[in-house]
């Protein structure tokens, strides 16, 4: 039987204009907004917007299958919900719906720290989902093992560390209406020990535990060699949704020199403008592992709550599949980017929303 909510959203657009009227200003711009001039933020988008396909034709792709194998989970999409450290804004069930929507369709969730309802609540309502840890450092060597130890206790499949946020990125959108984040009140003590969390301390982790060990926010090949070289498991790609650093370049665009450093020593994470199924495909393309789903997994939250995120999912698969069979693949090991992809003009503007031109919400 259709579900109220396939029936509601037959489009992603349609996740947008659903959570931009249930969210007040201050979550609105929270959730859409970046740092200084957002440049960074939109430089993610267009990363994406001027990848063209090259398609091929006259091929049996009758047995598509667009699941991965991801540290020993199988997915059903390449789909990790990246860390928010404010859902609980978005929907009163905060990571715990999230992370029982990722199960229920067969994605990853990573879970924030600043997260609510915490790491074992979490565990607790979605037991048998593929869960992260993600971890910011807000204390010493004590405090960050007691983390690790509770998430290999709870079932977690890997554990994270965010390394791009020594200092807070300045959200303009935010201070000019005055609007401070739940996630930002709960960061703010403690940040001496995210900016002096260095290599030596990764070492110590790496020597001392076994689960896969994940670094987010690397942004250049140099890093990526360093992390692969000190144990690293996987080299998560991010600019925090262009949320810390302005004036940076976008995932997409910096993936490929990393994973040309990387060289399959380690598996890769990218996030940042991830909002169509073909953003999914375009950065497999260009040999992610996987991709973070981030705002446009808080759209759905903020719109039908974990239903709403289940079915994004069900659309993103479905534009997926489609983009795949369209291009004349029925695997990511078939996605060849010599002749599938290349670089084209951008025909809107970029900005966070850029993937839905239907909308005109003045985002």
């Amino acid at each position: 039987m259709t579900s109220d909510v396939e029936k509601k959203f037959q489009i992603l657009h349609q996740f947008v204009k659903e959570a931009r009227s249930n969210l007040d200003d201050g979550a609105w711009d929270y959730l859409v907004g970046g740092a200084e001039t957002e440049t960074t933020q939109k430089r993610n988008r267009l990363g994406f917007d001027k990848l063209a396909f090259r398609p091929r034709v006259m091929r049996d792709v009758s047995g598509l299958n667009a699941s991965v194998d991801f540290l020993g989970r199988n997915l059903r999409l390449p789909i990790i919900m990246a860390p928010i450290g404010s859902l609980q804004q978005f929907s009163e069930d905060g990571g715990a719906g999230v992370s029982k929507a990722a199960g229920t369709f067969g994605a990853a969730h990573m879970l924030s720290s600043v997260c609510d309802p915490g790491l074992e609540a979490v565990a607790d309502a979605a037991p048998n989902a593929a869960r992260i840890y993600q971890l910011y450092v807000r204390g010493d060597e004590a405090w960050i093992d007691d983390h690790i130890d509770r998430a290999i206790a709870h079932g977690y499949m890997a554990f994270c560390f965010t390394i791009d946020l020594d200092y807070y990125g300045r959200r303009e959108r935010d201070k000019s209406k005055g609007f401070l984040s739940i996630a930002r009140q709960s960061q703010s003590q403690g940040e001496e020990y995210q900016r002096s969390f260095s290599w030596k301390d990764f070492r110590r982790i790496r020597e001392k535990y076994d689960i896969p060990l994940i670094l987010k926010g690397i942004a250049t090949a140099e890093d990526a060699m360093i992390a692969v070289s000190e144990g690293c498991d996987v080299i998560y790609v991010s600019n925090h949704g262009g949320r810390q650093l302005d004036h940076g370049r976008g995932g997409i665009d910096v993936l490929p020199e990393i994973v040309a450093e990387v060289d399959g020593k380690a598996k890769i994470i990218l996030d940042g403008g991830v909002m169509r199924g073909a953003d999914v495909v375009k950065a497999m393309i260009r040999g992610t592992d996987a991709v973070g789903i981030g705002r446009l997994q808080g759209l759905a939250y903020a719109a039908a709550g974990e239903a709403g995120v289940v079915r994004m999912l069900e659309l993103l698969e479905l534009e997926v599949q489609t983009c795949m069979g369209l291009l004349g693949v029925t695997s990511y090991d078939q996605l060849d980017a010599n002749y599938l992809i290349r670089e084209s003009d951008a025909v809107n503007e970029a900005h966070p929303l850029s993937a839905f031109p239907l909308l005109d919400l003045g985002y």
